[in-house]
């Protein structure tokens, strides 16, 4: 008789560097095969980055194994000071192992401890670039709540006389842009409120409150980013009126997987918009990767469907749709 094979719960902090290798292999594994043409994930960085908590916040992860190998891996990540009543889950099966119900039984013990968390609400993503995921995430009765574009620009085909159109400010502009690697201390209270602007974008039917940031965090995320080798590159505008941050945009680049460019966040202050100052953001945010991210072909981003501002300037300087990712989110 075959032994069924359950999830078990997964301490990273008590877990063998061999045990947290074979997770970042599995995720590892998993990438590779959703995003075959991608540069691979790295299972010795993975295996450091499961060990990375924001400050106030808690995963819950388990495993399925076979003897020494991971064959399935699910987390729920929540916060213990803000949106308590939700957790956001993620399963993964090796792809050999598919169809065998082990994600079910994986999606299953999630949704468990959500429970046990007193989550109401579960939300997870599926993308297009693994067709099951859709069918999988509607027979759980989650229902989609905010539909993602992934667009990707190449940047051989950069525009450069749109860039500098975008990047020409006033002679009396009263707007200084500044080019951070990691958030200087006297600004860090400022880009801690900045960073929830982004509280303004559209988040279609996902029934979250919103997120405060604080410079705890940042600092948090600055470490992780360091140990993981990634290097970020953060513009910020200031208006030099004032001293008050108005809009930033950021970028992620790994050396080791140098192809690829994550173009992450930019907003604006609602009472700053309607002066380039997105497009400046944007514009400048090129020029800086193409010239400090050697072997960078192209940059990715994502925008909801509904965010029409920011994917009219994306599609303006040649971002085209990549992939489509879907927002769900299951009531339990």
């Amino acid at each position: 008789m075959t032994t069924l094979q359950m999830p078990t719960p997964f301490s990273v902090a008590s877990a063998t560097p061999a045990e947290r290798l074979a997770v970042a292999e599995l995720i590892a594994e998993c990438f590779a095969f959703t995003y075959p043409d991608d540069p691979p994930l790295i299972p010795t960085l993975l295996a450091a980055e499961l060990t990375h908590v924001t400050p106030g916040e808690r995963i819950d992860q388990f495993v399925i194994w076979e003897g020494e190998r991971a064959l399935a891996y699910g987390k729920l990540d929540y916060s213990l000071t803000q949106n308590r009543h939700t957790g956001q889950a993620q399963v993964l099966v090796r792809p050999d192992r598919r169809r065998r119900g082990l994600g079910q039984r994986m999606f299953t013990a999630l949704s468990d401890q959500a429970r046990q968390a007193r989550h109401r609400l579960m939300t997870f993503v599926t993308t297009d670039r693994a067709p099951a995921g859709e069918p999988f995430a509607t027979k759980q009765g989650a229902k989609v709540a905010l539909l993602d574009r992934r667009s990707q620009l190449d940047l051989k085909l950069l525009d450069d006389a749109l860039l500098e159109r975008w990047l020409e400010r006033p002679a009396d502009d009263p707007f200084q842009l500044h080019v951070w690697r990691t958030v200087p201390g006297a600004y860090l209270t400022q880009m801690a409120g900045l960073i929830m602007v982004m509280n303004t974008a559209p988040r279609g039917d996902l029934d979250v409150d919103d997120w405060q940031i604080t410079p705890e965090m940042i600092r948090a995320w600055e470490g992780m980013i360091a140990e993981s080798g990634d290097v970020r590159h953060t513009l910020v505008i200031e208006d030099s009126r004032t001293g008050e941050l108005v809009g930033y945009s950021e970028s992620d680049w790994h050396p080791l997987r140098a192809a690829v460019i994550g173009q992450g966040a930019t907003a604006v202050r609602p009472e700053a918009r309607g002066q380039g100052l997105g497009k400046w953001l944007k514009a400048a945010m090129l020029r800086v990767v193409v010239a400090e991210c050697p072997g960078a072909r192209v940059v990715r981003t994502s925008n909801a469907e509904e965010n029409a501002a920011m994917l009219s300037i994306n599609v303006a300087l040649g971002f085209t749709p990549w992939s489509s990712v879907s927002e769900w989110q299951l009531r339990l």
